[in-house]
């Protein structure tokens, strides 16, 4: 485990050379798996040249979603019956309490802007359980689908992962996910609302080390007579 201050390429510079350090080649680095960031992808591609990068399939899903908000705050200027109906829509089916689905039923099948786009959103959603061979022909008819909806932010969303596609479908390869990154992160999130905060970044990436390391601290105890 690797921290370091910082959300530039200059951070995967540092990176490089703490494994060059420990006499570790970074070009045995062949997966990488991160969102979106310009930075990142520069870091990747200039310190680690062997590397796929998979980008993470719920940051995917969290822009579509993003977007699919945008529609519905949009819509609901004009269609009362979507205010206060937000986690409805970017919540999984399966999570919504009784009232919420009913509140579904009767919404995701109408020609409301919002239900078209949360039908589109499914759609990708599903991508993600199709096999290797047949995801990028069901990814570039899910892109046509996406740019012909007039719907503003999901014709640009689509337009930013179909410039990312490579990295998106590299999930099919590597299966590669952020999810053990974000439980770290929560680890830590939950230290450092513990502490009310660090003093330096040092002190704070120390406690990063010990809360997600799990180190067993033994502190021995002497009695003076």
């Amino acid at each position: 485990m690797f921290a370091t201050e910082g959300k530039g390429s200059q951070v995967l510079k540092d990176f490089s050379v703490f494994l060059q350090e420990k006499e570790i080649n970074p070009e045995n680095i062949t997966e990488v798996c991160s969102d979106m960031s310009p930075a990142f992808i520069k870091g990747v591609e200039s310190e680690f040249p062997m590397a796929n990068i998979t980008f993470d399939k719920f940051h995917v899903m969290k822009l579509v979603n993003e977007a699919l908000d945008q529609v519905r705050r949009q819509e609901q200027i004009e269609q009362p019956a979507l205010k206060k109906t937000r986690f409805i829509w970017l919540k999984n089916q399966k999570n919504l309490n009784s009232e919420q689905h009913e509140t579904m039923l009767k919404l995701k099948d109408t020609n409301l802007k919002t239900a078209r786009a949360y039908r589109i959103k499914l759609s990708l959603q599903d991508m993600w359980t199709k096999s290797n061979l047949f995801a990028c022909f069901y990814f570039n008819e899910w892109y046509n689908w996406a740019i012909r909806s007039r719907l503003e932010p999901i014709v640009k969303v689509a337009k930013t992962l179909r410039k990312h596609e490579k990295g998106i479908l590299r999930w099919f390869e590597s299966k590669m996910t952020n999810g053990l990154l974000e439980g770290i992160n929560s680890l830590v999130q939950a230290a450092k609302r513990k502490a009310r905060g660090y003093r330096t970044t040092k002190n704070f990436i120390a406690m990063i080390y010990a809360t997600a390391n799990k180190l067993s601290i033994q502190v021995e105890s002497h009695r003076l007579e």
